[in-house]
């Protein structure tokens, strides 16, 4: 069912700092600059790795709320999901159901309670 590890995001509280910190100090390049997305209440830069297509996505809020501005006021910064690639979600969103999993369906994207992963949440992103 999981194929692959797609992407990791981190939630931050500075974007800029934490780009910075990722490029002088740990050496990953950019490969998507900083980009308001306030539908999801976030700001993002992507840090590519290699030519696999895995990627890690660092996010700051855009405000207090949503997913990443209430994580970041109850855990700080740190590792907010990991996406996992499957090849029909789907199947894998029914299969996890089946198996009594407590899956969160929100405008067409499937998280898996971070109850269900030891305190980390788990995203299915179908990739062929």
């Amino acid at each position: 069912m999981h194929k692959w590890i797609d992407h990791v995001v981190v939630r931050v509280a500075n974007l800029d700092e934490a780009i910075a910190h990722y490029t002088d100090r740990l050496g990953f390049t950019v490969t998507e600059p900083p980009e308001d997305q306030p539908e999801l209440g976030l700001r993002r830069a992507v840090l590519g790795l290699g030519a696999s297509g895995t990627f890690i996505e660092l996010a700051e809020p855009l405000g207090a709320t949503g997913d990443i501005g209430n994580s970041l006021a109850k855990r700080g910064e740190g590792v907010h999901l990991v996406a996992l690639a499957v090849g029909d979600l789907a199947a894998a969103t029914a299969d996890l159901k089946a198996r009594g999993a407590r899956v969160i369906e929100a405008s067409g994207q499937v998280f898996l309670h971070p109850k269900e992963g030891h305190g980390v949440m788990y995203q299915l992103i179908e990739r062929t």
